[in-house]
């Protein structure tokens, strides 16, 4: 059978069509499978069952050192402050801000540190600046010293930890070892977080930190191996080195 040109065309826009279509289902059964896999990913991230310290016999270890007289301790005003935060849910932005602070609604991972410090008192930028300026090689990474922005990488915030804090275990299932309040870095300097008082079904704690994710708070030690831990007690800091959040 023969058709006529005019036909033929409307055969050729009717294979098109269809073609069209199939791609288009097709296109939308993968995006509905992978939002619906992320969903549910999500789900059994968030409706995990939470454990404490005391679920495993573990003593919460509380600071000497109440640095802001706020009659709340170091540590536990570290964990406050982080999930102060975490619960604020900044967008995730590390662009770099004149005046060193950004505001509370953008942040990367080094600013739940700082914010975590100001809320038990410590200014933490002029803390790693003074401590730049003292000990210039000492940080191999500042060419030019910032105090707007030194702070705010985690290569620097390793180095002022490594010498002023307490090194501690970086294997996660040494669940007794990881207390509220402790600093941890991932990935060789990377990534940071503040340890939660928050734990797993295994006992490994929950990390407050900010990569952008949907949850601040969350299970993440297994999925993301630590590269130092540390514990920050003010009472083994030299005092010249302290600075009050004003």
């Amino acid at each position: 059978m023969r058709y006529s040109r005019h036909t033929r065309r409307i055969h050729r826009l009717k294979r098109r069509l269809l073609q069209t279509a199939v791609l288009l289902s097709a296109a939308a059964l993968v995006s509905l499978v992978v939002w619906g896999g992320v969903s549910l990913y999500r789900w059994f991230r968030l409706s995990q069952t939470v454990y404490t310290a005391k679920d495993f016999g573990i003593d919460t270890v509380y600071s000497p050192v109440d640095f802001n007289a706020d009659h709340t301790d170091d540590y536990t005003d570290f964990l406050l402050g982080a999930r102060k935060d975490a619960k604020n849910h900044p967008t995730y932005n590390g662009d770099y801000q004149p005046g060193g602070y950004p505001p509370d609604n953008i942040g990367v991972c080094a600013d739940v540190v700082w914010r975590a410090f100001k809320n038990a008192g410590y200014c933490l930028r002029d803390m790693v600046d003074a401590d730049i300026a003292a000990r210039p090689a000492a940080y191999p990474n500042v060419t030019t010293r910032d105090p707007n922005i030194d702070f705010r990488r985690v290569k620097n915030l390793r180095v002022f930890f490594d010498t002023y804090a307490i090194s501690l275990t970086t294997d996660p299932t040494e669940i007794d070892q990881w207390q509220p309040g402790d600093i941890v870095i991932f990935r060789e300097d990377k990534h940071i977080g503040i340890v939660s008082d928050k734990r797993n079904a295994d006992g490994v704690t929950y990390i407050i930190h900010n990569s952008g994710q949907p949850n601040r708070e969350e299970d993440y030690l297994p999925t993301d191996p630590p590269t130092s831990h540390y514990r920050f007690d003010a009472s083994l800091v030299p005092p010249e080195l302290l600075r009050p959040w004003e």
